[in-house]
């Protein structure tokens, strides 16, 4: 970590004055203007160094400015970067497709779709679900994120923000509470309360609100994570799984953010024991270029050319970007790393809690990981402004986080992050929560 001038500084200020007078606004979260990164960091335009712990969203997971990556996209941009699309053939997507498919959980034929985004990859989820199962109802759970467009929209609500004005939404969207032990909305307790907001959606919503013959597909996250890094309790994912095998409904496992190795295996629906009928995935999957797929059951194929494709879906750059990452992953073993690191980060975590009264609740798996701030442990109300006055005295330090949740800060390095540089952020942490309590 380098500070050497205000965040922002000269520079990175007056590109931010530009932004704004040229840009639409969307969900800047903290003045820095990146100019170049290495490994976990991240250096400015006025020459700042700061240890990132955001990882572009989760995007950069074998860190910035690989060299494998950089080579793959070097050369592959040299010969051929788009040809027309889906309307013709090309090796590296089948290749790409081919090894993706070699992870994804379930053991039966698959088949795999590309897109630009994991909103687009939500979006061509639930086609491919009503589709086949023709019927027009789809379940989410409150607190999801899907993303922005319209029909991605209609389960969104992580936010009501990201809702709010947009009215109606793509018909057919229902949503069910999460699974949010620390603050169960029917107050009840692990695992006494039998996963009853699990067999609710049986018991109660199929029984008045939601015919469940009607329902194509639920769509839920294995780790929540716009909504807060929520994680859900052990036997969740498996009771609603049997819960829509009743009823034929599809089961669509949105990895956009959780997937690629994030919580130390390729997928973390996987830590549940379940297998999704359809997996969306985006964000570390390109290796910091637009990338994103959906894997589905073979059978869920469209029979007929043309219910659904894209111009550039599976861009033969970011397709040399995606499978020099999948491939440094393997080879760098970071899934391990995730796994181990992971856990070094959540003991810090816990003990910066018995520290600060404002941390009500510490939770993650592997590298994918959270602590919710509150203004009282007892009553559990959300610390909001604490929050951000953490974030903001974070960068100010050197250290780049991003929020989640009402008043959730979540802490997803590069999969290649070392125990140092996990140490190196507790203790900026420590002092950005010190010096937001002592502002108050």
């Amino acid at each position: 970590m380098r500070l050497v001038t205000p965040i922002p500084g000269p520079k990175g200020a007056a590109i931010i004055a530009r932004d704004q007078r040229s840009l639409m606004t969307t969900t800047k979260t903290s003045p820095i203007v990146a100019e170049s990164g290495a490994g976990v960091w991240i250096t400015d335009v006025d020459g700042n160094r700061f240890l990132d712990f955001a990882a572009g969203v989760g995007v950069n997971a074998v860190g910035y400015a690989h060299p494998d990556v950089v080579r793959a996209v070097r050369d592959q941009v040299g010969r051929l970067s788009h040809f027309a699309g889906t309307d013709f053939y090309y090796d590296a997507q089948v290749r790409l497709a081919e090894h993706v498919l070699r992870l994804v959980p379930g053991d039966f034929e698959k088949k795999l779709f590309f897109t630009n985004s994991g909103t687009e990859s939500a979006e061509a989820a639930l086609k491919m679900a009503r589709w086949h199962r023709q019927r027009p109802i789809t379940i989410g759970v409150l607190g999801g994120f899907h993303g922005r467009t319209m029909g991605a929209l209609s389960l969104t609500t992580s936010k009501t923000v990201q809702r709010a004005r947009y009215g109606s939404y793509v018909g057919g969207g229902h949503h069910i509470p999460a699974p949010y032990c620390y603050r169960c909305p029917y107050q009840l307790q692990y695992p006494s309360c039998d996963l009853y907001c699990a067999k609710i959606l049986k018991e109660l919503y199929f029984q008045t609100s939601i015919p469940p013959d009607d329902v194509a597909a639920m769509m839920v996250e294995p780790v929540l994570g716009e909504g807060g890094y929520i994680v859900p309790p052990p036997g969740w994912h498996r009771a609603i799984k049997s819960i829509l095998d009743e009823h034929g409904i599809l089961l669509i496992d949105d990895e956009v953010q959780a997937g690629i190795g994030r919580t130390g295996k390729w997928f973390a629906i996987e830590h549940h024991g379940v297998v999704p009928d359809i997996i969306t995935m985006a964000k570390a999957l390109g290796g910091g270029l637009p990338l994103g797929a959906v894997a589905f059951r073979a059978e869920l194929d469209f029979p007929v050319s043309g219910a659904h494709a894209n111009t550039f879906g599976g861009n033969l750059v970011a397709a040399a970007a995606s499978l020099a990452t999948l491939q440094v992953l393997e080879k760098e073993r970071l899934l391990d790393n995730a796994r181990v690191q992971g856990a070094y980060l959540l003991e810090r975590l816990r003990e910066l809690a018995t520290r600060h009264e404002e941390i009500g609740d510490v939770r993650g798996l592997g590298l994918m990981t959270a602590t919710e701030f509150v203004r009282d442990r007892r009553t559990k109300e959300p610390a909001i402004a604490f929050r951000d006055r953490v974030l903001v005295e974070s960068y100010r330090r050197g250290l780049i986080l991003l929020p989640c949740g009402r008043s959730t800060i979540r802490y997803i390095p590069p999969l290649i992050v070392r125990r140092e540089e996990i140490d190196e952020a507790i203790e900026i942490l420590d002092a950005a929560i010190t010096a937001a309590h002592a502002s108050e």
